[in-house]
């Protein structure tokens, strides 16, 4: 079986993204009894409770990661498409080994706002260089699509995956209070930022939507002057029932204001609409094949 330079990437970036998940946990995380949903706040939770209950040795979260982890995936061979299962088993076992490795790296010392910000500013990174290659390091994630494919379809795997965690949060209130539990929300709402920008790129580019009687003359001083393509699409006015031309410009951020100073150099009473674009793929931006 021949593996391709992208298989080979993508699971280097899973990898990568994972060390830095299993960094977030272990380092910023665990250190301030952070329950941040899923398996690795469940994990954290029975490592403080069989702390407290008087064990020897309280089970590490690499442990109790390895062991609940190992029914979801036999269930997940007869529900997730192979590729899937395959990329996230090895994700799965990445982040085992991973969570052993940094067991044996002491703590930051900082207090708990900067864990919760720092754990998730890289666990958010970490997450997102993962969902990108179409895998999952299991867990809750692996719990949602189950309970979409088999019990409620009607809700999306997004809604079901919060409710889960959710679940678990809830676990860390009783189990370390409500001050703890907020620090730990505010390091979820960080993490799914970052999630969020790694996955759909950074916004650094803007949409321009041109209204004007002069849409032929902005076009041409677009293309000539400013070198972007110009998108004109037919529109008719809601009120004045007339048609004329709608213009869709897209510009990297830097040129939104030369592009204003154009369009209204030659119709003072034109309607510009700016808007971020999350990624630009094609001719002048990002090549589509790097995206993938």
């Amino acid at each position: 079986m021949k593996i391709s330079k992208q298989q080979v990437l993508d699971y280097l970036l899973i990898t990568i993204g994972v060390a830095l998940l299993a960094f977030a946990i272990m380092v910023f995380w665990q250190p301030h009894s952070l329950v941040t949903g899923g398996i690795s706040g469940l994990a954290i939770i029975i490592f403080y409770y069989t702390e407290g209950a008087g064990f020897n040795i309280p089970i590490p979260i690499w442990l109790t990661t390895l062991v609940l982890n190992l029914p979801l995936f036999a269930i997940g061979f007869k529900v997730v498409p192979r590729e899937y299962l395959v990329r996230s088993v090895y994700g799965y076992m990445m982040l085992v080994l991973w969570t052993l490795v940094f067991d044996f790296i002491p703590p930051v010392h900082t207090d708990i706002l900067m864990a919760a910000l720092s754990g998730g500013v890289v666990a958010g990174v970490g997450v997102g260089l993962v969902f990108k290659t179409r895998a999952t390091t299991g867990g809750s994630t692996l719990i949602a699509i189950m309970l979409h494919r088999w019990i409620f379809r009607h809700y999306s795997v997004a809604k079901i995956l919060f409710v889960v965690d959710a679940i678990v949060i809830m676990v860390g209130l009783y189990m370390f209070g409500a001050n703890t539990t907020m620090y730990a929300i505010l390091a979820v709402f960080v993490s799914a930022k970052l999630t969020g920008a790694v996955i759909e790129g950074l916004s650094f580019s803007k949409a321009a939507f041109i209204i004007s009687n002069e849409s032929d003359a902005i076009a041409g001083k677009i293309m000539t002057d400013i070198n972007r393509g110009v998108t004109k699409i037919q529109s008719r006015g809601g009120f004045t029932k007339t048609e004329q031309n709608l213009l869709l410009c897209v510009v990297p951020a830097k040129e939104i204001v030369s592009l204003k100073q154009l369009v209204y150099s030659i119709d003072e009473r034109a309607f510009v609409i700016v808007t971020d674009v999350r990624e630009v793929l094609g001719e002048g931006f990002k090549p589509g094949q790097d995206s993938l």
